[in-house]
């Protein structure tokens, strides 16, 4: 059962009253409560949603072996052609009834939902690099409005007006429109708000438009992932109002919704930040933060010596809080490394790597955000990243002059204090020396390439994300020779709580791209346009089935499970080593391109491998690679990129 623990009124917050006279200004209390006011109710689509579809066993095995087909050998892959041939003719054919059986018992959900929950909040490597991803956000285009105190004002604000309009069910529905002018209208919403909700979707879809599943958003505020031995739980208080602070390894608490429901006024929030960062507080010395960087057990265990010492209370205002806030006293420029060690991990002191949103603002006001994984994916942040950048930018609450109307707000400010013994400083100076040695042990390299993107691509009538996956694949064999797993993230937000697919972008097409262009002193890049253009008709193809719940990966995923469920022997294709290359991701990729987010990255998923993090724009391409030094070669993969995508270029250029 996925651990999810609910609580309305587990704690007593003995905040101090605000007024909640609201300042004179012509504007209405819900013009400031809600960033929307959507026609269509912000769940209208959930319950119509089609469900995740489970793939045929056959299809499933072919597109796996399709996977394996470039990374192996020929005696290796017949090996492993054998097992798949054995497996849809044998075990697999039960494990695909129990698993349908189950599908079928359980319609509120998918198939995946749970056992993925599951894998996260089971794993218990460290949250940070391992699976904390971030977001920066481009500038506000008025710079006097990019201090600390303005930017983390605007940004908070904007976020409870998201909030807000998200709980009052007014946030509008997320929807894909294939064909925006022909749907993205006011007939659209108008059509189908008067539709049921049983129905909407099928609506939706007359537009060829496709609404998305949300059931993800909740996640977003007033939730924390807790450790516990063996599985964590999520922890959710959606009654709480107050916000986390964090500033040198301090912990502040502050109400910014008052007891109406409606959000303290934007003097008094921005007081209130001001306070906290004008505390004279040094850094702590000792600082619990650092505690949520540690292995998951390690930590579960010395989060129960916490409470035991009497620090449940604090622990819960933290854990309930709207998300938290870390605002740090260092500056980061604009140089990318330390914009990136600053908001990916940092070292520790100033942050809660367990709650499900943290906004990170520097000093000289460049903010970012900073997510736990388990409660969700891309599709809900990026999606609250984008509109709360947009509203901040338009709707700017705090100005450089708002100083003059500031107030005395010290009493309505809580500062938490621990209660710590000896055992709980070594805890916390331990994890201190173990973080500091893990964060140093990561490197990074940044490409930026600008002689093409999205717009030759098009008129190249190639999708832009194959060539950007092609251009990995061509650099990674230029370093190595070799062809290895590879990883891209493709979500299924399509289908009711659906959460991502795996596709394989390292294909029998990309083979032979790359072996063709490095075969040759003087390669034919007509040939070579050719190639790429079936590189990119295999990639759109393979994108296609994998957002339509298509893909190989989750199902095998949900097969085994059911195996291990049982009890019975694990099935052969499991135990291939073949199985386990494939899911070694040496070459880990994804990307959440949008022209808010100013740079996005996170850490190599094994040890061998890098991570990339990649935007594609109109005139340029951009990738973050994270590696663990000595262990792979982040600037030789930079350096061979900047090769593979001069080839692509010039066959790009080919008529």
């Amino acid at each position: 059962m996925l651990r999810i623990l609910l609580r309305q009124n587990s704690v007593n917050y003995n905040f101090p009253k605000y007024s909640t006279t609201r300042w004179k200004s012509s504007t209405s209390l819900d013009d400031y409560d809600y960033w929307q006011r959507s026609k269509v109710p912000t769940m209208h689509f959930q319950k119509s949603l089609p469900r995740l579809p489970i793939p045929e066993l056959k299809k499933t095995s072919e597109r796996y072996l399709n996977a394996q087909r470039p990374i192996q050998n020929d005696a290796n892959f017949r090996q492993t052609e054998k097992l798949v041939q054995s497996f849809i003719s044998g075990e697999g054919i039960q494990l695909q009834k129990e698993l349908k059986d189950h599908d079928s018992k359980n319609k509120h959900t998918s198939y995946i939902s749970e056992p993925w929950f599951d894998m996260y909040l089971r794993d218990r490597v460290p949250l940070p690099i391992n699976y904390n991803p971030l977001l920066v956000f481009v500038d506000d285009p008025k710079e006097e409005f990019n201090t600390q105190l303005v930017r983390t004002s605007n940004l908070l604000i904007s976020s409870l007006r998201f909030l807000k309009s998200l709980q009052k069910g007014i946030l509008e529905p997320e929807v894909f429109h294939l064909n925006p002018s022909k749907s993205d209208t006011n007939l659209f919403r108008t059509v189908t708000k008067l539709l049921p909700s049983s129905v909407s979707w099928y609506g939706a879809y007359m537009f060829n438009a496709f609404p998305l599943d949300m059931s993800q958003y909740e996640g977003l505020f007033n939730a924390t992932r807790i450790p516990k031995k063996g599985k964590d739980l999520i922890f959710r208080n959606p009654s709480a109002r107050h916000v986390l602070v964090m500033r040198n390894g301090h912990f502040f608490t502050f109400n910014v919704i008052d007891s109406n429901g409606h959000i303290m006024e934007p003097e008094y929030i921005s007081s209130c930040i001001k306070h906290i960062l004008e505390d004279p507080s040094a850094e702590n010395q000792c600082p619990i933060g650092v505690l949520t960087t540690e292995n998951r057990d390690v930590w579960a265990e010395a989060r129960d010596h916490l409470e035991r010492l009497g620090n449940k209370e604090v622990l819960e205002l933290i854990d309930s809080s709207i998300f938290c806030i870390c605002l740090d006293d260092k500056t980061v420029g604009d140089n990318p490394e330390v914009i990136t060690r600053s908001f990916l991990h940092a070292d520790g002191v100033n942050r809660w790597f367990d709650k499900s949103l943290s906004l990170l603002v520097s000093k000289d006001g460049k903010a970012a955000v900073n997510f736990e994984h388990s409660w969700g994916d891309g599709v809900a942040v990026l999606r609250y990243f984008q509109d709360i950048h947009k509203d901040s930018t338009s709707h700017r609450w705090i100005h450089p002059e708002s100083e003059k109307s500031f107030k005395d707000v010290a009493k309505h400010i809580s500062k938490l204090e621990f209660k710590l013994d000896e055992k709980a400083k070594n805890d916390v100076l331990k994890a201190k020396e173990k973080y500091n040695s893990f964060t140093n042990s990561l490197g990074f390299s940044f490409f930026e390439f600008h002689g093409f993107g999205k717009t030759l691509c098009k008129a190249a009538q190639v999708s832009p994300d194959s060539i950007m996956q092609l251009g990995f694949q061509l650099a990674y064999n230029k370093l190595s020779g070799k062809y290895v797993g590879t990883y891209e993230s493709c979500s299924t937000a399509a289908f009711k709580h659906g959460r991502t697919e795996t596709m394989r972008p390292c294909t029998m097409a990309t083979k032979e791209f790359c072996e063709s262009l490095r075969g040759s002193h003087q390669p034919d890049f007509q040939i070579l346009r050719s190639m790429l253009s079936n590189c990119s008709k295999v990639h759109s193809n393979l994108s296609r089935e994998a957002a339509m719940g298509q893909g190989f990966d989750r199902h095998l995923f949900g097969l085994r499970k059911v195996a291990e469920r049982k009890g019975s022997a694990l099935p052969e294709i499991f135990k291939d080593p073949a199985y386990a290359t494939l899911n070694h991701n040496i070459v880990s990729t994804s990307t959440l391109s949008s022209d808010v987010v100013a740079l996005g990255g996170f850490g190599p998923v094994v040890k061998d491998g890098l991570g990339i993090g990649y935007s594609i724009y109109d005139n340029r391409l951009g990738a973050v690679v994270s590696y663990y030094k000595g262990s792979a070669d982040g600037n030789g993969f930079k350096d061979c990129l900047e090769e593979a995508f001069r080839d692509i270029h010039k066959a790009l250029l080919v008529k």
